[in-house]
């Protein structure tokens, strides 16, 4: 009696577990969320009424975090997004995550060095240490867009001379990502690879341009855009471009000469109050501790700080010329 009792139980159990496991399994198949973007998708690709501003991407979502929660978090601040747009203009593979952790990393390490220092020079150190891997970013950045820019006279030439051989604007961008170097010969595979998946080659184009947001390459889109709306020689139209943007270069490479004394002027009057400063803290600390002693020191000493900031952007104004 007690077996059959006890086998009743065990089987009873099981039949409840399985119960709820079956409930389980249909309430996720119907009404959860991987069943709700199914069901939504559907919806959109049926043209339902009321659904029709709405759009499907079929492009994968650059993730801020490999972890969800994160990943949520991150995308809730606008801030955020301006982080990773430039992260991909720079051709770095960090994520917005791996990022952050290395500012935190760097802010901490800065915290460390100064923790003996006064609290003026200590908050300074940090706010440099912290800043480091925006600066390392933000100079990849520029130099890959400076590599792209010399670039863009070369695939103007090449998407002209290929178009003139008979191949199609879809073609030649396969053609230009296969034959051209890196860094400019990726973006238009990615490009390809967009329009491949039904991406419309305007929108494509587009995405292009955000990535890399150099006044050349808007040039090169647009004129491909119009091109396709209303007709024309789109190959000379490229041949015109082409010429354009090795002049702009080669004045922007004489400018840049005629300017280098005065961006050696500004590197020397910026860094040499701080160099200074460092040999007499190294060489005679006794003799410039006053610095941060005494009250009245302190307070010049922001002064100076704040002038010689507002001088080196100054200087950077003026050296700085956009052709």
């Amino acid at each position: 009696m007690d077996i059959l009792f006890y086998g009743f139980v065990v089987f009873l159990f099981a039949a409840v577990i399985l119960a709820i496991e079956g409930l389980y399994l249909w309430w996720v198949s119907s009404h959860g969320a991987a069943a709700q973007r199914v069901a939504r998708r559907l919806q959109l690709m049926s043209g339902t009424p009321g659904r029709s501003s709405e759009r499907i991407s079929i492009l994968k979502q650059r993730r801020f975090s490999r972890h969800d929660v994160a990943d949520r978090l991150l995308r809730r601040a606008a801030l955020v997004h301006r982080l990773d747009q430039l992260l991909i203009q720079s051709g770095t593979k960090w994520t917005v995550e791996y990022f952050l952790i290395w500012t935190g990393v760097a802010l901490l390490a800065g915290i460390f060095l100064g923790l003996h220092w006064p609290a003026p020079l200590r908050s300074g150190v940090s706010v440099v240490f912290a800043l480091l891997p925006l600066a390392l970013v933000r100079r990849a950045r520029a130099r890959r867009l400076v590599h792209i820019e010399e670039q863009l006279p070369e695939a103007a030439d090449f998407i002209a001379r290929a178009l003139r051989a008979g191949h199609s604007f879809t073609n030649v961008l396969q053609i230009v990502g296969n034959e051209l170097s890196e860094p400019l010969s990726g973006e238009f595979r990615i490009a390809r690879e967009e329009i491949n998946y039904g991406v419309p080659m305007s929108e494509a184009l587009h995405n292009m341009a955000a990535r890399i947001p150099l006044t050349d390459l808007r040039y090169l889109i647009i004129a491909v855009l119009i091109q396709r709306e209303t007709g024309g020689n789109l190959a000379e139209i490229l041949g015109n471009i082409s010429h354009i943007i090795r002049g702009r270069l080669k004045l922007a490479a004489q400018v840049r000469v005629l300017s280098a004394e005065g961006r050696m002027s500004a590197w020397i009057l910026g860094l040499l109050p701080f160099v200074v400063g460092g040999a007499m803290v190294l060489l005679n600390p006794e003799y410039i501790r006053f610095m941060w002693t005494d009250p009245t020191a302190i307070r010049l000493s922001w002064y100076g700080l704040v002038m010689i900031i507002v001088g080196v952007f100054w200087l950077r104004k003026v050296i700085r010329i956009r052709i």
